[in-house]
């Protein structure tokens, strides 16, 4: 089954105050050194105003390093969606993550979801005709039963859950719960462990992501439950890397997280 590693696995993706962010080619180049086979590129600005000479470049870099280019964005929105998936054809990706809520050239929009199902009612059967699947990620501002409501109010094959257990810990959802109550529609995992703990004087809590193993994260349990088709769903590695000293610091605890947990996540496959 393809493993691989997000653009979220580097800390600037998440924290602006973190080191200078490499390039989609320099994160791709060193996804493949540390033995990844799947490199995502989700949320980033190179890929929302993607131009042909980028997209090519991308394309021709993930051949020559045998990876799987998968895409990522927010929103439900039809043109939105609609040029994103364009963006995926020219790159090669199938499969595309997005969200349900996203803040849009500046709006914050937040579709009820009766709107969210109009929405994706018209725009699935495009990504379905290109045979690109889009998958709508777990995350703690959706409640998992809306968001299960949502991809089987629509039932097309080519809309599914991006399974991310931790995301919905904020909203008190246990992660077992979670993988059960989604596994059925799951068309890609993204795989960050965490630790949720005390702080320092017992006030109050942190919930911190660490190497994949590590922490409170039962990723057998999720892949006996979810037994995801390794033809089709991929399992994308993703951290939250707090900034250390300086940016070289922190690029090397996140190739080590990374290195380590693709060992990990590959070991599971066995």
């Amino acid at each position: 089954m393809a493993v691989g590693v997000s653009t979220y696995a580097y800390s600037h993706r998440w924290d602006p105050s973190g080191p200078e962010p490499l390039s989609l080619l320099e994160m791709l180049h060193d996804t493949a050194d540390l033995g990844g086979e799947v490199f995502q590129v989700c949320d980033h600005p190179d890929l929302e105003a993607l131009t042909p000479d980028l997209a090519a470049a991308l394309r021709g870099a993930a051949t020559d390093r045998g990876l799987v280019l998968e895409t990522g964005t927010r929103g439900t929105g039809v043109e939105h969606l609609r040029r994103h998936l364009r963006h995926a054809l020219a790159l090669g990706a199938r499969t595309v993550r997005s969200m349900v809520f996203a803040v849009v050239d500046g709006v914050d929009d937040r579709p009820s979801a009766p709107e969210s199902v109009a929405r994706l009612r018209e725009v699935v059967p495009e990504y379905a005709a290109a045979g690109v699947t889009l998958g709508l990620e777990t995350y703690e501002q959706i409640p998992t039963t809306e968001l299960l409501g949502i991809v089987e109010a629509v039932d097309d094959p080519h809309l599914g859950i991006v399974l991310d257990p931790a995301n919905c810990v904020a909203a008190l959802e246990h992660p077992r719960d979670v993988v059960r109550r989604l596994a059925h529609r799951v068309v890609d995992v993204h795989v960050k462990d965490f630790a949720f703990t005390r702080r320092d004087g017992w006030a109050g809590f942190t919930l911190a992501s660490c190497p994949l193993g590590e922490g409170q994260l039962d990723y057998r349990d999720l892949l006996d439950v979810v037994q995801p088709d390794p033809q089709r769903v991929h399992q994308v590695l993703e951290h939250w890397v707090l900034p250390r000293e300086d940016g070289a610091a922190t690029r090397a605890v996140e190739a080590d997280w990374t290195r380590w947990s693709l060992r990990t996540l590959q070991g599971y496959q066995l």
